[in-house]
């Protein structure tokens, strides 16, 4: 079974921002994680040190390459579970193999809930959002879905009233679930929560209309999705870590409270940005750094 020092799951902002500090340190990283949904077709304008717009895929492989400069292992696999060793440290394994680690940051994202749109990854990155901090800004005064049916939908919505006023929410066939404050705060805001699914599409080069199961066409210029959960909570329940809602709880070093283990980025619940998601990757690198040093097991063999 391969060891790693440091074994990384996910390989997003948090993931490879973590991986290089891990890997500078001389602590045997790895990074296990398919391309993150940042690195579709999204430009990215508000990220520090970028004058210019940066493509979501550009940056990532800067990332990646950075992190594999240090040394540190990059694999396209994905993670299935991962549990306590019998001798101690954690072990994880994916589609592929089974490794054992002697610390394991937790850098997986957020899981979107698909919503039942056949055709919604045709306009991610043209209409499609996870995202309203992030793409909230480009739909002044347009008119816009938000598609869920609790409290993270009618969020998601009342945040968009900050960029425009025509925000509808549709359950997608589901019964609405938010909370009476969430409830009474989108009548106040005259947000309208529809029951109706949208299954299908279309506009050319972006979206303008939406057509739901019963044959009504939508005008819409974009559709926020808002019906995720940690995609990491698997992972914390197994391990037995503390969690926050649908969220890990990290304390300000990333420390999940079991010592080995940290996380960081979207699936810390906290502001979904990539600044964000990278700063807590470097903490939680160098919280993982810490651990190591003070356990003893920075320099074992990387093999066992």
């Amino acid at each position: 079974m391969e060891h790693a020092q440091c074994l990384i799951i996910g390989a997003g902002p948090a993931g490879l921002s973590a991986a290089i500090y891990t890997a500078r340190a001389g602590v045997g990283t790895l990074v296990l994680g398919c391309d993150p949904k940042v690195a579709g077709d999204y430009d990215i304008d508000n990220y520090f040190g970028f004058p210019e717009t940066i493509t979501g895929k550009e940056l990532i492989e800067r990332g990646a390459a950075q992190a594999r400069r240090f040394g540190a292992s990059l694999r396209c696999e994905r993670v299935l579970g991962a549990h306590y060793g019998d001798a101690g440290g954690f072990t994880v394994k994916t589609d592929k193999n089974e490794y054992a680690a002697d610390s394991i940051v937790i850098a997986a994202g957020v899981a979107r809930v698909r919503p039942g749109i056949t055709n919604i990854a045709d306009y991610e990155g043209k209409g499609v959002s996870y995202c309203v901090s992030c793409d909230g800004f480009f739909y002044r005064g347009k008119t816009v879905a938000v598609l869920g049916e609790g409290d993270y939908a009618a969020n998601q919505a009342l945040e968009l009233t900050t960029f425009t006023q025509k925000v509808t929410i549709y359950t997608q066939g589901k019964a609405p679930s938010m909370s009476g404050e969430f409830a009474e705060r989108l009548a106040q805001a005259g947000i309208a929560v529809r029951q109706e699914t949208l299954k299908t599409l279309s506009g050319e080069p972006a979206l303008t209309t939406a057509h739901t199961n019963d044959g009504q066409d939508v005008p819409l210029d974009g559709i926020f999705v808002a019906m995720g959960q940690a995609s990491a909570l698997d992972f914390a329940k197994t391990l037995g870590l503390p969690l926050r809602g649908a969220f890990i709880d990290a304390d300000h070093d990333q420390k999940t409270g079991v010592p080995g283990i940290f996380a960081a980025g979207d699936c810390v619940g906290r502001f979904l940005q990539i600044s964000v998601a990278v700063g807590e990757g470097a903490k939680a690198g160098k919280s993982a750094i810490s651990y190591l040093k003070e356990t003893g097991k920075v320099g074992k063999a990387e093999k066992s």
